[in-house]
């Protein structure tokens, strides 16, 4: 017997019939249709329900599932485009925290997906603008296979900002950093009790120990 439907009931007397070719059929009687569906050893599915009457199409119920769950997962695929993800940096960043920092970022790129790098000054810091600098021109060299920047950072308020563009699918390296290997990264202690929260509610280390002390704010 054909199945009808993704919930395998259609509760109409008459469907807009689609053939397996994608050819229109016409409105017939469900009887009819399913008739038709059981001749081709097929499937009756409904593929709007909304339609007056609605229309269901003969087809393998299974391939049709597969296409459906295919179609899902690109069109998610292409939701991130355009997204901007960003990453907070502090002037003196631990190599622990810069590499998880940079796995994240890397992610995001391959994903099609911007990265704003945002590094934030507090206190004496300020007076180190050039720290802050050198980590991000550090973080954007380590995102070249990746991504790239139109621009050169830039002072921000108390901060520094730059914008990393993902590289086209073809020019773009692999992306080295699996779900697994973010877990690890994640889950090894950092060693620094200072954290600042970042959008996606991640840890920043802020070891800024080597200043002068008589450095003023």
């Amino acid at each position: 017997m054909p199945r009808i439907r993704i919930n395998d009931r259609i509760r109409v007397s008459e469907v807009r019939v689609v053939d397996a070719d994608g050819e229109q059929v016409g409105i017939m009687k469900t009887e009819q249709a399913l008739q038709m569906a059981k001749r081709h050893s097929l499937d009756l599915v409904e593929i709007s329900p909304n339609a007056r009457p609605p229309v269901c199409r003969i087809c393998d119920f299974g391939k049709y599932q597969y296409e459906e769950s295919k179609k899902k997962k690109d069109s998610k695929k292409n939701s991130h485009a355009g997204k901007v993800k960003e990453v907070q940096l502090r002037p003196r960043c631990e190599q622990h925290d810069f590499d998880f920092k940079l796995a994240h970022a890397t992610n995001f790129l391959c994903q099609d997906m911007k990265v704003k790098i945002h590094l934030r000054f507090r206190g004496r810091e300020n007076a180190h603008k050039n720290i802050g600098f050198d980590t991000v021109n550090r973080f954007m060299e380590s995102l070249k296979p990746w991504g790239k920047s139109d621009s050169q950072p830039r002072l921000a308020g108390r901060g520094i900002d730059a914008l990393i563009n993902p590289l086209p699918k073809n020019q773009r390296a692999e992306n080295p950093h699996a779900k697994t290997k973010l877990r690890e990264l994640e889950e090894e202690p950092s060693g620094d009790s200072d954290n600042e929260k970042t959008t996606d509610k991640e840890n920043l280390n802020t070891p800024f120990a080597n200043l002068d002390s008589t450095d003023k704010v």
